[in-house]
């Protein structure tokens, strides 16, 4: 299930944030901060992200691999639907690509938690050079920062997941033939408004539609928070 995936790749993330916390309290644990501890705390996020790379490097591989497995399985699973032909040609799609692009993207995104983390401080802090606000108020949201980390983990493990199996899917579909796809939601209540209305339209894979504003245009699936997926047409 993608839901099993999203919570296994969620719980790794969590630990990154869990760390976040533990830098920004341990260097800042009196809830006084001046430039100096802020500035100690940027460097020690920004050298913890190059520190994790050949962890975030196998937790990525590892996310990618069970998702293209479960991937992989489903189109077995539909084989006696499609067809013995198509089948085979589906699990013969160059999936390799797609793979290590993937893998690449998830490095990057695991090493921007404690980046973004390092970041918020540093404009913390600017705002109160600049504005002169209270320090004790600042301090405060200085020290949210692993609580800031723990929702990115969770939008970044929500996102990816299922933006992994929709760009494989793809991948393997237009590898056979197929030029567009169904849009389908998990059609619940917690499916947006824009995404609701896409249920059920057909869409091509060399354009995907409109649906927030403010954001590029993507597939079923492909973004942030998204929970609908692509059923291609052959």
């Amino acid at each position: 299930m993608a839901r099993a995936a999203e919570s296994d790749y969620n719980r790794k993330l969590q630990q990154i944030a869990r760390q976040v916390d533990m830098i920004v309290r341990g260097i800042a644990p009196q809830d006084v901060i001046d430039q100096f501890l802020s500035e100690r705390i940027q460097r020690a996020l920004t050298q913890y992200s190059e520190l994790i790379t050949p962890w975030a490097e196998a937790t990525a591989t590892m996310m990618v691999a069970n998702v293209s497995r479960r991937n992989a399985n489903a189109w077995k699973a539909m084989s006696e639907e499609i067809g013995k032909a198509l089948a085979t040609e589906l699990h013969q799609a160059p999936t390799g690509h797609v793979f290590h692009q993937k893998m690449l993207e998830q490095v990057q995104l695991i090493k921007s938690i404690p980046l973004d983390a390092a970041e918020r401080v540093h404009e913390l802090t600017k705002k109160a050079l600049v504005s002169g606000a209270r320090a004790d108020t600042i301090a405060h949201e200085i020290l949210r920062t692993g609580e800031v980390s723990a929702g990115k983990a969770r939008t970044i493990a929500r996102t990816e997941v299922s933006r992994t199996a929709s760009t494989l899917t793809q991948a393997r579909a237009e590898f056979a033939g197929s030029e567009g796809y169904i849009w389908r939601t998990s059609k619940d209540g917690d499916v947006r408004p824009t995404h609701r209305e896409q249920e059920g339209q057909y869409v091509r894979w060399t354009k995907p539609p409109k649906t927030d504003a403010g954001l590029a245009p993507y597939h079923a699936g492909c973004g942030p928070n998204c929970r609908c997926f692509p059923d291609p047409v052959f």
